[in-house]
């Protein structure tokens, strides 16, 4: 199968340049989708669906136009290349379309980033059945004031990906992940539901956490829930708990795109090169660790992916480029194109915010009256300002214990300042999908309670 898709890109590229094309890319992406997903032990859903969709890129004369199908019949592949070539002739000419230099394309293509797991590729129904159905149980048994299940569902992704382009380039790389979910409901003293989740997504099957540890993770997340109580407004120092970090760092990162410094649309504009954080906070984005969800050998233009280092102990470094504004800017790219069909953005490898020297209990310990945050909700970011206040939902702290937890809350300030105002950092890492972040604590935030 890899060889023949390979071919196929080839041929497509091919194709277009004898059509005219100055430069074309062709993107394949093959594979199959299986989720189950049940509800108070009962199966709702089943399904499984293999799809496959190529796009070309074509440039002619520094106009380009993309086009897609799904169809992988001869005919129909040909049409898209003659319709993108002919769409690229009548398209607005732009002086930076083109394809990466091709001294930047990736040459290796190894297993070390360890993208395909056979145990994942095996799983059948029955098996991922009866993980949910194992992890749901788990959270029912936990506590009894436990009533109800929003569900427990169960994904496996297997596939491959292939890119090719004029330049000679044409590489591929297989893939797989999983993930399982669980979220449950439980009943308050006055009768009010709460609800909370746990997941866990990995590229090999014996990195996911056990059933019974999902399950009883959602259960002590939604426990603890129970009993919320409102609080007065006012400005205090707030610790992220690790997840909430990852909610924090994707805002902060979001506005390092080169797309949003060529539009300056991003708080982080004029602040390349600057000490804009705590010297406490380490942000990097990595797409060549072993094993991990968003690990690559190239990124969607056949960029080499690198490790890049976002922030270094509060100072500003860099921002992420795919080829497209990297010419814009007179920069070089930085192997951060995202690529889905027949789109190209900038994204992102794995995320980690580099853990600290504080004990997490440590953090919370040295804090009077104060907010622990579990999670954040909502949309109220402003990129371009960095000014963000988000709904929540957390413990109190009083005197360095959690004391009780709290609802309707919204936490804001501006991204800058709560950057600078980080005062500590865990020594926890924990790993979310394809993030890792720690426990991190801001010494004051505004909290909108009452």
């Amino acid at each position: 199968m890899q060889e023949d898709l390979r071919s196929i890109a080839s041929d497509i590229v091919e194709r277009a340049r004898q059509l005219g094309a100055n430069e074309a890319d062709a993107y394949i992406h093959s594979g199959v989708e299986s989720t189950i997903s049940v509800r108070k032990q009962e199966t709702e859903k089943l399904f499984e669906a293999g799809s496959r969709s190529v796009s070309i890129r074509v440039i002619k004369e520094k106009r380009t136009a993309v086009c897609n199908t799904s169809d992988f019949t001869p005919k129909a592949l040909d049409e898209m290349v003659q319709t993108a070539v002919e769409l690229a002739s009548i398209s607005e000419p732009d002086e930076y379309a083109g394809l990466p230099a091709k001294e930047d394309l990736a040459t290796e293509f190894g297993a070390a980033l360890q993208m395909y797991d056979e145990r994942i590729d095996s799983l059948n129904m029955d098996e991922m059945k009866d993980i949910v159905l194992r992890a749901e149980q788990a959270a029912f048994d936990f506590d009894k004031r436990i009533t109800n299940s929003e569900g427990a569902e169960f994904g496996v992704e297997r596939g491959e990906t292939v890119l090719a382009n004029t330049f000679g380039f044409c590489a591929s790389f297989p893939y797989t992940a999983a993930s399982f979910s669980v979220s449950i409901l439980a009943d308050d003293a006055g009768g009010k539901k709460q609800s909370d989740y746990w997941f866990t997504a990995e590229r090999a099957f014996h990195k996911l956490e056990t059933p019974e540890d999902v399950g009883r993770r959602a259960a002590a997340r939604v426990i603890r829930k129970l009993g919320a109580r409102k609080v007065q407004t006012r400005e205090v120092p707030v610790v992220f708990e690790a997840g909430a970090t990852g909610s924090l760092m994707g805002m902060i990162v979001g506005a390092a795109s080169g797309e949003a410094l060529f539009k300056r649309s991003t708080f982080l504009t004029d602040d390349e090169g600057k000490e804009v954080g705590s010297p406490l906070m380490t942000i990097t984005d990595d797409g060549t660790l072993p094993g991990r969800l968003g690990s690559r050998p190239f990124d969607g233009e056949g960029v080499t992916r690198r490790r890049n280092v976002l922030f270094d102990r509060g100072a500003f470094k860099m921002f992420l480029f795919d080829s497209y504004y990297a010419r814009r800017l007179g920069r070089r790219t930085t192997g951060s194109a995202a690529r889905a069909g027949d789109s190209i953005t900038i994204g992102t490898g794995n995320l980690i915010w580099e853990p600290g020297a504080s004990d997490p209990q440590h953090i919370m310990g040295d804090v009077k009256d104060g907010l622990y945050l579990t999670g954040l909700m909502g949309f109220g970011l402003n990129p371009t300002t960095g000014d963000v206040s988000k709904g929540a939902h957390g413990i109190w702290i009083e005197n360095g214990q959690l004391a009780y937890p709290v609802e309707e809350i919204n936490v804001s300030g501006n991204l800058k300042d709560i950057m600078r105002n980080i005062d500590a950092v865990g020594s926890d890492l924990e790993w979310r999908a394809g993030s890792a972040t720690p426990t991190i604590r801001v010494s004051k935030m505004m909290v909108t309670g009452l």
